[in-house]
């Protein structure tokens, strides 16, 4: 019994920090300036998910209502796009 309660308040937890994470236009407007890969990361933290093609990596950082995507190549970045959750 007390293994489900700490479940269910681990649970609780998790889907109550689920709503305090950043919009995708509130990480666009923390990342507005960035030009470098440190830029980035002092604007928005570790990414929730990188992935790499050779010199090209694709951070993606999650937002409440959905995801927004940075493309680096090398030290600098070359895109961005926000998706739908």
């Amino acid at each position: 019994m007390r293994s489900v309660r700490i479940f269910a308040a681990l649970l609780g937890l998790l889907l109550l920090s689920a709503c305090f994470a950043p919009s995708k236009s509130d990480l666009i407007k923390k990342a507005a300036g960035a030009k470098s890969r440190a830029d980035l990361e002092a604007a928005l933290g570790e990414p929730s998910d990188v992935s790499k093609v050779g010199p090209i990596e694709k951070w993606t950082y999650v937002a409440s209502d959905g995801s927004v995507v940075f493309v680096l190549a090398g030290d600098t970045i070359t895109f961005q796009a926000t998706g739908d959750r």
